[in-house]
């Protein structure tokens, strides 16, 4: 499955490859997604998804297959599995940054393959989800980590944070913990909480997919009535 997507970022093109290529500073902007363990150039972590009451979660890793960092073109392969055994999904991102006035324009063209109940939303459902699960991740992207930090100056004296110009990536970096044996470091990282398809798919596909959820439901609560007459 081909799915193409375009972002802008209001960052030049340099701040913003990056940030974009450091998986760790941007791992919680993914809606879904949290980043657990980072094994060289591995990063491995856990992305949760719902379907009206079906959740999903897939756990698996994610690494650069190429970087180019003076033609800005990043291809990222992507692999995960469902903890129920129930489906996987492996995906290989080639991002392209150009710039674009004072920002930078992201295009991101994803070849992804997917099995399971996810996959039954079909491709026009998931490329809806995906250009709005993208959006999410720029808000997030440009409110947490590409917004900057008040002067330290100004801190100082009591004034009131203000934001300003500077990249984040300019900021010193974070001492990290240190890896444990075997060169796996441990990521302390929030639990992410799922992403529900339905919602951001929108109106329209609520609507095609709405009848099959209900099924599901009015299914799942017969079973449970069943288990307990039973008991």
């Amino acid at each position: 499955m081909e799915l193409s997507n375009e972002f802008t970022v209001a960052a030049p093109v340099d701040q913003a490859w990056a940030v974009l290529t450091d998986l760790e500073r941007i791992a919680p902007c993914m809606p879904g997604a949290q980043l657990t363990e980072v094994e060289g150039d591995e990063y491995r972590g856990n992305v949760k998804v719902k379907v009206g009451p079906i959740t999903a979660q897939y756990k698996g890793a994610a690494s650069f297959v190429s970087r180019d960092d003076s033609a800005h073109v990043a291809v990222l392969k992507a692999e995960g599995r469902d903890t129920r055994g129930q489906g996987n999904a492996s995906a290989t991102i080639t991002a392209r940054l150009v710039s674009e006035g004072a920002g930078t324009k992201v295009t991101v063209d994803t070849d992804l393959t997917i099995t399971g109940k996810v996959a039954q939303m079909g491709r026009g459902v998931l490329a809806d989800v995906s250009a709005k699960l993208l959006g999410q991740f720029v808000e997030s992207l440009e409110r947490d980590v590409l917004a900057g930090a008040a002067p330290p100056s100004a801190a100082g004296n009591g004034a009131e944070a203000a934001p300003t110009e500077q990249h984040v990536a300019d900021a010193p970096p974070m001492a990290e913990p240190a890896a444990e044996p075997g060169g796996v470091r441990k990521v302390d990282s929030a639990e992410a909480r799922p992403v529900d398809l339905l919602d951001a798919a929108g109106a329209p596909v609520a609507k095609r997919v709405g009848p099959i959820i209900g099924v599901l439901v009015v299914v799942l609560w017969l079973l449970r009535r069943r288990r307990k007459r039973k008991r």
